[in-house]
C-alpha cells in the first residue's frame, strides 16, 4: 500500500501493488503499532495563541484510545454501532476516533459548525448510540436529545453533568490493555456524510481499507513523505473527509507529526503564524483557504516558513492560484481530487514532474480514473464527459448508510460516477469543468464555472468568486457571478461592469458573467466548497432584498 521507490511516475504507477493485510484495523495502525517501536515518538502537537504549544506521543495515544475503548464496551458499545464526534481538531478528538476503530464500532464525524436541523438530520440517519463533544456542542445536542431515542450516551471532553458522561473520567477508568475487535479491511469504521452541495447528505460508510487506500495519493502529494523532519497541518475541519483522510490518518501512519490548531474562521494571518511557530513542513490547504492567503502581501518576508510541500483540493484550484502559490510561496503546490465516497485517486507531482496549471493531475498510482460517458464508455482524448474511478479500489465506499437505491445509482458497470465533469489530455493529465449539476447551458454552449472563477479572482477587486447559471428565456441560461470584494473596493455598477469585461476580454463573449452580484459572504460547505444551489436559490423572485445588490452589465 506504500509508494515504492521510483524516479519517475511511470515507474511508480507501474511498480505499485496494494498488498493489504487480511486482519487491518485503522486505530491500530496509527497508534499501537507505533506505540511498540517508538513510544516516545510525537504524534500529535497543537498550536496554542498563548505560546504553549502541547505534544503527544504514540505511548500516549495508544494507552488513552485503548482505554477510552474499553469505557465505551463497558457502557454496552460495539462492533457496528456508530459513535458521532462533534469536536474541533485537538488530541482528545484523535483518541476518540482511534478508540472506535480499535472497538470496532463505526465513527461518524460531524461539523461543529453545523445547525440543530443539520445536526439532527445526521445523528437519526445514522443511529448514533453515542456521541462525543465538548460544551459548545453540549449546547447544540440540549434540545436535540428527546428527538434522537437511539442516543443513548452523551460524553463531554470538557465539563460534565447530569445525563453528560465525562471523557477524562471514562479513559481513566478503562483498561489500556484492552485488545479491542479483529477487523477486516472490509468491515465498516467510518461513516461521513456527503457535503450536501446538490441534495441532502448522504451516509458514506467506509471499511477500515479506506486508509489504506489514501497512503500512496499522500506520499504522492507530499513528494516521498515521510521525510525527516516533516510535519502536516491543515485548516480543514477534522469531520470532513479532507481534513481526517486526507491528513490526519495518513500521516500518524505514516509516522509524521499531526498539527492541530483551535476552531476558528480561517484567517490567512494566523495561518501563516501557525505554520511558522509550528515548523510545518506540510500543509493540506483547500483553494478557498489558498485565495485568503493572498490578502497577506509577501508573507515570507514576514513568517519564517519552511514550507516544503502544499497540497490541495475540495474546488478546483485554478491556474491563477497555482501561479500565486509558485511565486509567494516558493512551492508548486500539488493539487490532487476525490470525493467522499472515493477519496485521493488523481493527483499531482511537481517533483516527479507532473504538475500542469488548470489541471488536476493524472491518476494515483493503485486508481484507474478515465474520463467516461453516460454509458460508462470512455470518451476520446479531450472529449468532455464524466470522471469515473473503477472497482473494485480501497479507496472507494462500501455502499450508502441505508441507501441501496442512491448506492446503485453511483454505478454504471464497474465504474463509479463521481458526477463532475472532466477532460483529459495527450499527457494524461485530467482537468476539472464543473459538477454535472453546476454546468452553464447557454446559447448553445456548455459552460464549466471553474475557469470562469479562476478568471474573476485574478480581478484585484475580487477576494472570492462563484458563477452559476440563471434561467434566461433567450439563451436557456445566462452567466450569472457573485462576488465577494477585496477590502477597500465598494459594490457599483462600474465595478461590475468592469469585472464583467475582465472576464469577456481573458475568456471569451459567450463565457463572460451579464450579472454581477456583490455578497458579503460565500456559502460554502465545511469542507470550504461553494454551495452553488444556495446561491441559484437566491435568484427566486421572493428574495427581492438581495436582488437590489444584483448588477446586470
Amino acid at each position: 500500500m506504500f509508494l515504492p521507490a521510483g524516479s519517475s511516475y511511470e515507474a511508480l504507477f507501474q511498480d505499485f501493488c496494494w498488498n493489504i493485510p487480511d486482519r487491518f484495523n485503522m486505530g491500530r495502525v496509527v497508534s499501537d503499532a507505533w506505540a511498540v517501536r517508538a513510544p516516545d515518538r510525537i504524534c500529535l502537537e497543537h498550536f496554542s495563541t498563548d505560546g504553549h504549544h502541547q505534544s503527544m506521543t504514540y505511548g500516549a495515544l495508544a494507552a488513552q484510545s485503548s482505554a477510552f475503548a474499553h469505557a465505551l464496551s463497558k457502557l454496552g458499545i460495539g462492533v457496528g454501532d456508530r459513535v458521532a464526534l462533534l469536536l474541533p481538531q485537538g488530541f482528545a478528538t484523535v483518541v476518540a476516533h482511534v478508540a472506535i476503530y480499535k472497538l470496532g464500532a463505526i465513527a461518524v464525524p460531524l461539523a461543529l459548525l453545523f445547525g440543530a436541523d443539520a445536526l439532527q438530520y445526521r445523528l437519526k440517519t445514522a443511529g448514533a448510540v453515542a456521541v462525543v463533544t465538548n460544551d459548545f456542542g453540549l449546547l447544540r445536542l440540549n434540545d436535540l436529545r428527546a428527538t434522537l431515542p437511539q442516543l443513548q450516551h452523551v460524553i463531554s471532553t470538557e465539563t460534565d453533568g447530569s445525563g453528560v458522561l465525562s471523557f477524562t473520567s471514562l479513559c481513566q477508568q478503562g483498561s489500556s490493555d484492552f485488545q479491542g475487535a479483529e477487523t477486516g479491511p472490509d468491515d465498516p469504521a467510518l461513516m461521513i456524510f456527503t457535503s450536501g452541495t446538490t441534495g441532502a447528505a448522504k451516509g458514506a460508510l467506509h471499511g477500515h481499507r479506506v486508509l489504506a487506500g489514501h497512503i500512496p495519493g499522500f506520499q504522492l502529494a507530499h513528494e516521498g513523505l515521510p521525510l525527516a523532519g516533516d510535519k502536516i497541518w491543515t485548516p480543514s475541519d477534522w469531520a470532513w473527509a479532507g481534513g481526517l483522510l486526507n491528513v490526519l490518518m495518513p500521516a500518524l501512519m505514516l509516522g509524521v507529526p499531526v498539527v492541530s490548531s483551535p476552531a476558528q474562521k480561517f484567517d490567512p494571518h494566523m495561518a501563516f503564524r501557525i505554520m511558522a511557530e509550528m515548523k510545518v513542513r506540510n500543509a493540506f490547504i483547500p483553494p478557498t483557504a489558498l485565495r485568503l492567503l493572498k490578502t497577506v502581501e509577501n508573507p515570507r518576508a514576514h513568517y519564517d516558513l519552511v514550507l516544503r510541500s502544499i497540497g490541495s483540493a475540495g474546488e478546483s484550484l485554478g491556474r491563477e492560484t497555482y501561479e500565486w502559490v509558485k511565486s509567494a510561496l516558493g512551492i508548486t503546490p500539488n493539487e490532487f481530487y476525490g470525493q467522499t465516497e472515493c477519496n485521493f485517486v488523481l493527483s499531482s507531482a511537481a517533483n516527479l514532474g507532473v504538475s500542469k496549471a488548470g489541471a488536476i493531475g493524472k491518476p494515483v498510482p493503485g486508481h484507474r480514473v478515465a474520463i467516461v460517458d453516460a454509458q460508462g464508455r470512455e470518451v476520446p482524448v479531450g472529449q468532455l464527459g464524466q470522471v469515473a474511478i473503477a472497482r473494485p479500489d480501497p479507496v472507494m465506499f462500501l455502499h450508502y448508510w441505508q441507501d441501496p437505491e442512491a448506492s446503485a445509482q453511483k454505478f454504471v458497470g464497474d465504474w463509479m460516477l463521481t458526477g463532475d465533469l472532466g477532460h483529459q489530455d495527450a499527457e494524461g493529465y485530467i482537468a476539472f469543468f464543473g459538477r454535472d449539476d453546476d454546468v452553464i447551458t447557454s446559447s448553445g454552449y456548455r459552460i464549466g464555472p471553474a475557469e470562469i472563477e479562476d478568471c474573476l479572482i485574478a480581478h484585484p477587486a475580487v477576494r472570492l468568486a462563484a458563477a452559476i447559471g440563471k434561467p434566461d428565456a433567450l439563451r436557456t441560461e445566462i452567466v450569472k457571478a457573485y462576488v465577494v470584494l477585496a477590502d477597500g473596493f465598494t459594490p457599483s455598477d462600474a465595478l461590475a461592469a468592469e469585472i464583467a469585461d475582465w472576464v469577456k476580454h481573458r475568456l471569451s463573449m459567450h463565457e463572460y458573467p451579464r450579472e454581477v452580484a456583490f455578497i458579503d459572504d460565500m456559502p460554502l460547505t465545511t469542507s470550504g466548497k461553494v454551495i452553488r444551489r444556495l446561491l441559484r436559490e437566491r435568484d427566486m423572485p421572493q428574495q427581492t432584498a438581495f436582488k437590489r445588490q444584483t448588477r446586470a452589465v
